[in-house]
């Protein structure tokens, strides 16, 4: 019997995780499947309760990465302080959800040799930006987390009491002002902070813009035009994608493994 797993959101026909989860496989020598599945967040349950024996894990992307926690059997530790899950591992009827998004972002910065900063921006408020937020408990002092809604950050601020990181709610209006410091992370949907590349500072910093289709991004690509260090949506995947191949295979691949299996996109990073 063929071993499952798969990567679940909606939309899914963009998704770039067969190719690295396939390629980790075919790295491994392992005969395992890996497929695409559309699965709105209110059919993730009747998914799940479909699943047989076969399948050993799942990769979740928008808008299932709250859901999954709710769905699950069991949670990891960090999966209870954010809130929100990009894994499920898949047991016999055990569903126990990881995230990965949190330290891939972690490592994805340390490849590029960011290891610190004196504070850091974070546009949007959703699930991403909560495990952005997370993430920079070892890296920032401080985080100013841009929202067009304030009302609905709550999430965000319940993460950072949750790890420890001081955080401050900043409205829309102030994003410009926030694009100064030295790392921004922009966590919101496609076209969301386009009109902010035409307010890039002479002297950017870091940016690490998780959208990786389309690429580059407006804004990327004016940070980049900028001198800016620039960091894109397809560095979080692979380095989420690795810690998630290990999670449900039990062996480690090596990144390059990964990068190397992805088509080539944008400019030069």
């Amino acid at each position: 019997m063929t071993t499952r797993c798969g990567v679940a959101g909606s939309p899914i026909a963009h998704s770039l995780s067969p190719v690295l989860h396939r390629a980790a496989y075919a790295h491994l020598g392992l005969d395992w499947e890996y497929e695409r599945h559309e699965v709105s967040d209110t059919r993730l349950g009747a998914f799940l309760d479909g699943l047989d024996g076969t399948w050993r894990g799942l990769s979740l992307t928008m808008p299932l990465k709250h859901e999954a926690v709710r769905l699950a059997t069991d949670v990891s530790p960090l999966v209870r302080r954010v809130g929100a899950a990009n894994t499920l591992l898949l047991d016999r009827g055990r569903r126990y959800a990881e995230n990965t998004d949190v330290p891939g972002l972690v490592e994805a910065l340390r490849e590029r040799g960011v290891e610190k900063a004196d504070h850091a921006t974070v546009l949007g408020g959703g699930a991403t930006a909560a495990s952005a937020v997370a993430a920079l408990a070892g890296f920032a002092g401080r985080v100013e987390v841009v929202v067009r809604n304030p009302d609905r950050a709550a999430e965000v601020l319940g993460v950072a009491d949750a790890v420890g990181v001081a955080c401050r709610v900043v409205p829309w209006s102030d994003a410009v002002g926030a694009l100064a410091a030295p790392l921004v992370v922009a966590t919101t949907p496609k076209g969301a902070a386009d009109a902010l590349s035409a307010s890039v500072p002479a002297k950017p910093g870091v940016l690490f813009d998780v959208l990786y289709d389309p690429w580059p991004t407006p804004l990327a690509a004016a940070w980049g035009a900028a001198g800016g260090t620039v960091l894109g949506g397809l560095d979080l995947l692979v380095h989420q994608a690795v810690l998630q191949v290990e999670l449900m295979t039990g062996a480690p691949v090596p990144v390059g493994v990964l990068r190397r299996a992805l088509p080539p996109v944008g400019f030069a990073r």
